[in-house]
């Protein structure tokens, strides 16, 4: 089985999923904008016994997100998932945010995710399989998070379009949706809703879901 790159691989969901995927014995391709940071997921997946390489770049430099997924895909072979769980997470009231800020806020949380789909996902649907998913939130907008819950309605369109179009070629496009904060030993365990990522990658076609939401 060919393995998985995660694109926002930091604690928390991020590391979780590595180590998930990595359990299965699937080779793990991080990428983050700090090297510092991927290194130390890789190393929790090395300690664990898996395999995992590593590479830097920023979602929202399209040149240096495809370097790297095609770095990643030279090292461990065209992957048959990918994981998308860049945000930027901030508050912000209507209108508290300058344009700019908001373009930003729109470029990691949903541009990243589809210039990361679109790079990977039709060579999966050429080999007739493969799974997207990407790390949602915000199931219900909230005035005080205003860039966010634009953002994670925007993934689940994406999500939806990108199941349009490759879908019928055998391509698994889901979002996981996390509906609180992230934190160990909690409701939002990490571990926990790393699960779901696992379980939408080996559904069977039959039975493929859209979106999961973890409510704790």
């Amino acid at each position: 089985m060919a393995g998985a790159v995660i694109v926002g691989a930091g604690p928390g969901i991020g590391q979780a999923v590595a180590l998930r995927f990595a359990r299965e014995g699937l080779p793990v391709g991080l990428v983050a904008r700090s090297g510092a940071t991927a290194e130390a997921v890789a190393e929790a997946v090395r300690q664990a016994g898996g395999k995992a390489a590593v590479r830097t770049a920023d979602s929202t430099d399209e040149q240096a997100l495809r370097a790297a997924l095609d770095g990643l895909a030279e090292e461990l072979g065209q992957p048959d998932a990918l994981v998308y769980n860049a945000a930027l997470i901030r508050p912000d009231a209507v209108g508290e945010s300058s344009a700019r800020e908001q373009l930003d806020a729109w470029a990691v949380n949903v541009v990243g995710a589809l210039t990361a789909a679109a790079h990977v996902a039709p060579g999966m649907a050429e080999r007739g399989r493969g799974t997207v998913l990407v790390t949602g939130g915000m199931p219900e907008p909230k005035p005080e998070y205003v860039s966010l819950s634009l953002g994670k309605a925007g993934v689940r369109t994406l999500v939806t379009l990108l199941h349009q179009t490759y879908g019928a070629a055998g391509v698994h496009a889901a979002s996981v949706t996390v509906a609180g904060a992230v934190a160990p030993g909690t409701a939002f365990d990490p571990d926990d809703i790393a699960e779901h990522y696992w379980r939408l990658h080996t559904q069977p076609r039959g039975a493929w879901e859209q979106e999961v939401v973890h409510g704790g």
